[in-house]
């Protein structure tokens, strides 16, 4: 991520994340850390045609690293691209020689859980009312060893219903849920 994905990237976190969307000042704080030789930040994009459609950040401290976010654009659900991005922060985790790392979920996102638990992330605790304003609770998850080998990801999940199509409990509605940790 450049400074230049700044704009896109804020276009994503506002419409998936319209609660608690951070702001512009966090993104550049954040890519400021992301160069040079005391680099502790990774924050990478993915574009389709020049869109963005996926974005993931990670930070590292000693030998812990936390995954910042990871979002998804809608119509990318289900394709396995939150999978690939995931696969590049935990390189990236690894080439900061971080020995675990963890995240926060809200409660309600088991779509994301279940990308988590393939990758080998163990549920160690809570975080009560940790996004605001809403008040949800996150559900703290860490992998210990960021250098095991990780799942298929060059193809969709199958376990992840495709958000594409239709729900047929639901007339009219189709099926998805939010992808951000």
């Amino acid at each position: 991520m450049r400074w230049w994905d700044i704009d896109p990237v804020l276009g994503m976190e506002r419409e998936l994340f319209p609660e608690d969307a951070w702001s512009r000042g966090m993104f550049w704080s954040e890519l400021a850390h992301a160069r040079g030789p005391g680099a502790s930040r990774r924050y990478l994009v993915a574009e389709e045609d020049g869109r963005v459609v996926g974005y993931a950040g990670l930070v590292a401290s000693g030998e812990q690293a936390d995954v910042q976010t990871i979002a998804v654009a809608r119509d990318h659900w289900g394709t396995g691209l939150g999978a690939r991005l995931l696969t590049e922060l935990l390189r990236a985790a690894t080439a900061f020689e971080c020995s675990e790392v963890l995240l926060e979920c809200r409660v309600d996102n088991t779509r994301a859980q279940r990308l988590y638990e393939r990758f080998g992330f163990e549920p160690i605790g809570f975080r009560r009312g940790y996004y605001q304003p809403g008040n949800v609770d996150a559900l703290v998850m860490r992998l210990t060893d960021p250098s095991a080998p990780v799942p298929d990801t060059s193809a969709p999940d199958p376990s992840v219903p495709d958000p594409s199509v239709p729900d047929p409990s639901v007339p009219g509605i189709e099926r998805g849920t939010d992808n951000h940790a």
